[in-house]
């Protein structure tokens, strides 16, 4: 059995919102005092307790606060084990120390586990989710198989999204004997041996003028709001951002515009490397260190925009769904290594276009389709 994830739209009532927001506050509630404890223990010179320590201490803690009685209780056991994983990626020096989650965070998750049939999709149209009943949903035609949890999300624009997963039995495409290499790039989103060009659309400039026009409102809201919350305090009056309608209504548009650019980009990025599976048994890729690429400030943007990284990690998981390899290599001097004879040519600066080599004289292949085949032939080269 193989594991994936389905995302649909969530349309709650005002009722069910408030019981998916209780859920919010309760699980952070949780986060910020075992967090407080973890480091108050460490303080103390104490030992880190780990996640079934932490799982023990949320009954004890459902004695001295009853109100956390009123979340679904897995999802309590998710934010230790989340707590937990943090730590250890801490320690291994993956993340930054856990911080304290803030009740003005516009993005808001909980996850739960499903117990005895506590959530199921009704009539492909409802999706029942423990502590908040019947929900109207958007997409459950494609929930076919048994689901072992859910994640409820709150989006910065204000909607919800419910990500089930499911346990289902992948069916392997047929083999086509067939191999590819590809390089990434930005001009063009990736380059394969066969020379063929993924075109990197750039989705946010539709957009551009838009998405301007509502960030400039957010800053001069956001102003105007900051001066009132001034003036208020002379007052003795308490203000917050969060009081001001303009200035919510302006975050959401933005973060909307921006949730349009993205989810445009990632069905963009599903068709293309879906389509690879489908025609390619053997697909190699370029092993790019994306957070040290970042660096580069004249190409950070540019980067980020081309989402190598989410490339790689579709191709990851359905290259093992449907029974094919992905297999990834060291892109050094695979842009200056002729792929005719193998010798390397040196440095050549961005704007040549073309590969020439004065060893074989192998001219007129273009520079991106040349790394390409040296990317393929190294992974061949291993086997």
């Amino acid at each position: 059995m193989t594991l994936k994830g389905i995302k649909v739209k969530l349309y709650p009532t005002v009722a069910q919102q408030e019981a998916i927001e209780n859920n919010f506050r309760l699980n952070r509630f949780l986060w910020n005092q075992l967090l407080g404890m973890q480091l108050a223990r460490h303080e103390n010179g104490g030992s880190f307790v780990t996640k079934f320590g932490m799982n023990y201490l949320i009954k004890v803690m459902k004695i001295e606060f009853p109100f956390l009685k009123e979340a679904e209780s897995t999802s309590l056991l998710y934010t230790s084990a989340d707590l937990a994983d943090s730590y250890d990626r801490f320690f291994k020096k993956q993340n930054g120390f856990p911080k304290f989650k803030s009740r003005r965070r516009p993005k808001n998750s909980y996850k739960s586990n499903c117990v005895n049939g506590n959530i199921q999709v009704v009539d492909n149209h409802y999706l029942k989710l423990p502590k908040v009943g019947l929900v109207k949903a958007n997409g459950l035609h494609r929930v076919k198989d048994k689901i072992k949890s859910v994640v409820i999300h709150k989006k910065a624009d204000g909607t919800f999204e419910a990500t089930l997963q499911v346990a289902f039995e992948a069916t392997t495409f047929e083999s086509t004997g067939k191999s590819v290499g590809i390089d990434l790039g930005i001009a063009d989103l990736a380059i394969q041996s066969d020379g063929y060009k993924l075109p990197n659309k750039q989705f946010e400039r539709s957009l551009a003028k838009q998405k301007r026009q509502w960030e400039r409102k957010l800053a001069r809201r956001r102003q105007q709001a900051l001066v009132k919350i001034e003036q208020a305090k002379a007052q003795e009056i308490e203000l917050e951002l969060s009081d001001f309608k303009n200035v919510q209504k302006a975050k959401e548009q933005v973060a909307r515009i921006n949730k349009k650019i993205a989810n445009q980009r990632n069905n963009y990025l599903q068709q293309y490397t879906t389509s690879l599976v489908k025609k390619y048994d053997l697909i190699v890729l370029e092993d790019l260190k994306t957070k040290n690429l970042l660096q580069n400030r004249q190409l950070a943007r540019s980067i980020a925009d081309a989402a190598w990284a989410k490339i790689k990690s579709m191709l990851a998981y359905k290259c093992e769904w449907y029974g094919k390899e992905l297999v990834l290599v060291n892109p050094a001097y695979t842009s200056q290594t002729c792929s005719h004879c193998g010798e390397n040519t040196g440095k050549k600066p961005l704007r040549i276009r073309t590969f020439a080599c004065p060893h074989c004289h192998t001219t007129g292949i273009d520079r991106d389709v040349n790394a390409a085949i040296n990317i393929l032939n190294k992974a061949l080269a291993q086997r």
